[in-house]
């Protein structure tokens, strides 16, 4: 009977071993940044597309960084689309210099349909080669442009940028998704562009020449627009490249609440495209021996950190009581310890990554289970209806202190 547990346990940590040891390889390439893009002189002109949803009160902060890009200014446009908003949003970006497109549709809310909008007008004016996206809450490098024309000019059609967090000491959580961000953002590209697979798209700092929006629409409208929207990019054999060098800057919540519905929504949006996706992009990988689209496959396969944490620290719990009860080493044990190991070179190295210090590994140690046991009590409760329309998020620092 105990080898049939020890056996039973085994076959349990397979997949997570297999997650777990992607994420350690992932992590084993990512040691050593991408290689710089050569500089180019620009010539390119880009529309920044900034979707905006009742932000009149951080709008400015936004504007004001892309208008002020170390960028030829006869060379872009900054242009707010202000969609289906009940706030002066739209008369607060006119007065600091932007372009702005009033959308006001509500029964079509949310980010993909003003993405839509806004790049149909830049294709049909003609003048843009290619269109970034901002989220209306970022503050982008003074480089960005500069980062996205370099690897325009060399051949690429798609392009993500850095993604960081603008608030990393506002609190234990914040630190933690700043973190968060630097293994699911940083590590996974740094790796993928040594692998030479498409590094994927992360919703902010996105930039896509007008050549590919031609032949492949945006017409992705879920709650993770900007993965549909990848995943489309890439079946189609267009590869993302990773542009570090430039960076978007995002103010993350610190409150319980505000978390709470974020982080719903998020994990909703990545599981129902897993569920639509992921296994027929992990059988067409083998089919074809397509690396890029494997990598897709696992992306979209391996579940959140702290579902995976939390399903390897139950494993190696129940492979531990065991080998204590039989008085003897259970296989099971060494296989989900095994997981362990892998899970903390992931997490050791997006620390390292994050520029978090001492304060991050403090709390990476005493507040990461706790936010596990957040987790749980998230998947206990009642499940709310959940919305498709654009909610925006609750953010701390609500009050633009330029806005008068």
């Amino acid at each position: 009977m105990p080898g049939i547990l020890d056996a039973a346990l085994a076959l349990a940590a397979l997949p997570a071993l297999c997650a777990s040891a992607y994420l350690a390889v992932l992590a084993a390439l990512s040691r050593r940044g991408p290689p710089s893009a050569a500089s180019t002189p620009p010539r390119l002109f880009f529309d920044v597309i900034v979707p905006a949803h009742d932000e009149e009160a951080g709008i400015g902060k936004t504007v004001r960084s892309l208008l002020s890009l170390d960028y030829p200014r006869q060379l872009f446009r900054v242009t707010v689309v202000a969609d289906n908003c009940t706030d002066e949003t739209a008369a607060r970006a006119r007065e600091l210099g932007a372009s702005v497109i009033v959308r006001q549709e509500p029964q079509l809310r949310g980010k993909g349909y003003a993405l839509s909008l806004a790049f149909a007008r830049a294709l049909a004016e003609g003048r843009a080669d290619a269109v970034v996206v901002v989220d209306a809450d970022a503050v982008a490098s003074p480089n960005l442009l500069r980062a996205y024309s370099e690897r325009l000019e060399q051949g690429a059609m798609a392009v993500q940028a850095d993604y960081d967090v603008l608030n990393p000491d506002a609190s234990w959580r914040t630190r933690l998704m700043s973190i968060a961000l630097a293994a699911f953002h940083r590590l996974r590209s740094r790796a993928r562009e040594h692998l030479g697979v498409s590094c994927g798209l992360r919703g902010n700092g996105m930039c896509f020449s007008c050549a590919l929006l031609r032949e492949i629409p945006h017409e992705a409208y879920s709650l993770t627009e900007d993965v549909e929207y990848g995943l489309r990019v890439s079946e189609a054999g267009h590869r993302i490249h990773y542009a570090e060098e430039g960076r978007v800057s995002s103010e993350m919540v610190t409150s319980e609440r505000a978390s709470r519905s974020q982080r719903r929504r998020w994990e909703r949006g990545r599981g129902e495209l897993a569920s639509r996706h992921g296994l027929r992009l992990l059988v067409q990988a083998l089919r074809r021996r397509d690396r890029m689209l494997l990598d897709l496959a696992l992306d979209l396969l391996v579940p959140p950190l702290a579902n995976l944490g939390l399903w390897v620290a139950l494993g190696i719990a129940a492979a531990g009581s065991l080998s204590i009860a039989t008085g003897r080493p259970a296989i099971s044990l060494a296989v989900w310890s095994a997981c362990v190991l892998c899970l903390a070179m992931y997490m050791l190295c997006g620390w390292a990554l994050s520029g978090t210090g001492a304060r991050g590994l403090l709390d990476l140690a005493l507040y990461a289970p706790l936010y596990v046991l957040w987790k749980i009590t998230l998947w206990m409760r009642p499940r709310e209806h959940a919305s498709r329309e654009w909610v925006r998020t609750r953010r701390e620092s609500a009050v633009d202190p330029n806005l008068k």
